[in-house]
């Protein structure tokens, strides 16, 4: 795959950085025990962690070459997007940016076009729950597939990265059926937040959204 330009987007979530790592090896970059390739993931992306990436990227990379930035997050507020696209525009010389969003299609126009998309292979958050069958199934029944979304990890956390990819693909499901949208905008709007309600919203979806 050729790489072109230094700012790169790719669908998928924190399991995707190792296909990235995997992808820079074949570019001949070290990843192991090398100070100058970053690699970090959020549950959330906001203002301040856009900033703190800025800042970093601003720095000298130690081992004297270039410096590679991976960044998996399961959304971006907009004010972080805003405040990323000088530095993904004009990067510091040297500098590469590999960010990883479940749902790229989310990110705000000005971003992405900064971005080369970059497909390494199926989305790892796709198949908790298939769009089409929740959208036949009658409330209660969609009420039951949303447990594999709901499940926390070991860190009590949910992959909001396979929630916002789930919404997503709804979206895509109901391109047809715009009168089923308002909801999953809604869900989807609020999910990245910190604090956001997941289970509430996800259940005004499964409630709200009509039968297709």
């Amino acid at each position: 795959m050729e790489l072109m330009g230094s700012a790169h987007l790719v669908a998928g979530n924190a399991e995707t950085i190792s296909d990235v790592l995997a992808l820079l090896e074949r570019q001949g970059i070290a990843t192991v025990s090398n100070p100058d390739v970053y690699v970090r993931t959020y549950t959330h992306f906001g203002i301040d962690e856009a900033r703190e990436l800025r800042d970093r990227a601003s720095m000298s990379a130690l081992g004297g070459g270039g410096r590679a930035f991976i960044i998996a997050a399961s959304g971006m507020t907009n004010e972080a997007q805003n405040a990323l696209l000088k530095t993904l525009e004009e990067p510091p010389a040297g500098s590469s940016f590999y960010i990883i969003v479940s749902s790229p299609e989310t990110l705000l126009p000005t971003l992405r076009s900064r971005m080369q998309m970059l497909d390494l292979g199926p989305s790892r958050t796709e198949g908790l729950v298939d769009a089409k069958s929740f959208l036949a199934a009658a409330p209660a029944k969609r009420l039951d597939m949303l447990k594999p979304l709901l499940e926390k990890n070991d860190d009590d956390r949910r992959d909001i990265g396979a929630v916002i990819a789930f919404l997503s693909s709804l979206e895509r499901a109901l391109a047809a059926h715009p009168e089923g949208l308002r909801s999953v905008y809604r869900a989807r709007k609020y999910m990245s937040d910190k604090g956001a309600l997941v289970k509430p919203l996800l259940e005004q979806v499964a409630l709200l959204v009509p039968r297709v």
